[in-house]
């Protein structure tokens, strides 16, 4: 009998969901080889209290998923993209991403608001974005997930807030009573980087197996995007965005504001190779980037 393959997962509604794509793309590909989920409570899952913006949010989502992993009680973790933090612990690697979903923002505003003032996200990507368009907003935070957040919105806990267009999608919410859904597009908010992609991560030295079931277009786009995060400074202090696009990389940085630029992506083979084209891009922006 063929040993299982284990997938590991937050328990969230939408974590939920990805696994469960993840774990029908791993029975398309390997139809007699048994798939099982094993779901890990992550620190920013028992700290719904914190304020990810002033604890930090970095490795909250994903440090447990990633001690499974070494300790073997798994196979893949899965992850969305935009929380996986870009250095790893010895031993693991991005083996790849899955098909990329829609990855805009949605504005979600309350039906009676239709210029909403009290705006409720923890993400300074998105409050430094969403202050050209609504320049009388203030912002507050909103922890929860999806379902929880609509429900506060209703409430009247805030006027409006911004989901990621896939994880809606996910969990298929297309609607919500009392509630308006104002997709945010490139001209108005540029996503985190990762953003509606599914991450798997694995041991290095399994990591080139389970590459070949991801999606090769996806993979690229996000080490891309994942290298600017990575040079530029990551975290959820930073008001940074990076989303790679046709061949062009559409940034945004609370320091040099927004760039559009072309690369050449038959250059990036390997890791160093992106960094360095990377390394280049920044070089024509650095003068943006002085005090």
């Amino acid at each position: 009998m063929n040993h299982p393959c284990v997938l590991l997962s937050r328990g969230s509604p939408l974590a939920r969901q990805q696994a469960q794509i993840s774990a029908n793309t791993l029975a398309h590909a390997f139809p007699t080889r048994p798939v099982a989920v094993e779901f890990i409570v992550t620190t920013g899952d028992r700290q719904q209290a914190w304020s990810l913006e002033k604890t930090g949010g970095k490795g909250l989502f994903t440090t447990e998923l990633e001690d499974a992993l070494l300790s073997r009680q798994g196979d893949i973790a899965i992850h969305s993209a935009k929380d996986l933090p870009t250095e790893m612990p010895s031993g693991l690697a991005l083996a790849g991403c899955l098909a990329r979903a829609n990855p805009a923002d949605v504005l979600v505003r309350r039906e009676d608001c239709p210029s909403p003032t009290r705006i409720a996200t923890g993400s300074p990507r998105r409050r430094a974005q969403a202050r050209h368009f609504l320049p009388d907003a203030h912002f507050c935070e909103l922890r929860g997930n999806v379902g929880t957040r609509l429900r506060k919105i209703v409430e009247g806990h805030a006027d409006a807030t911004f989901l990621a267009a896939a994880g809606l999608a996910r969990l298929g919410i297309t609607s919500w009573p009392g509630l308006v859904f104002e997709e945010w597009g490139l001209e108005k908010m540029i996503p985190a980087a990762g953003q509606a992609a599914i991450a798997w991560q694995s041991r290095a030295d399994d990591a080139p197996s389970f590459a070949a079931l991801c999606d090769a277009p996806t993979t690229l786009s996000v080490n891309i995007e994942r290298a600017f995060l990575r040079q530029l400074g990551e975290g959820c202090h930073t008001a940074f965005a990076a989303h790679f696009k046709d061949n062009t990389i559409h940034l945004f940085h609370e320091n040099f504001g927004t760039h559009t630029l072309a690369l050449a992506t038959n250059l990036c083979t390997t890791p160093s190779a992106i960094d360095s084209q990377v390394s280049q891009i920044l070089a024509q922006i650095t003068h943006a980037l002085r005090p």
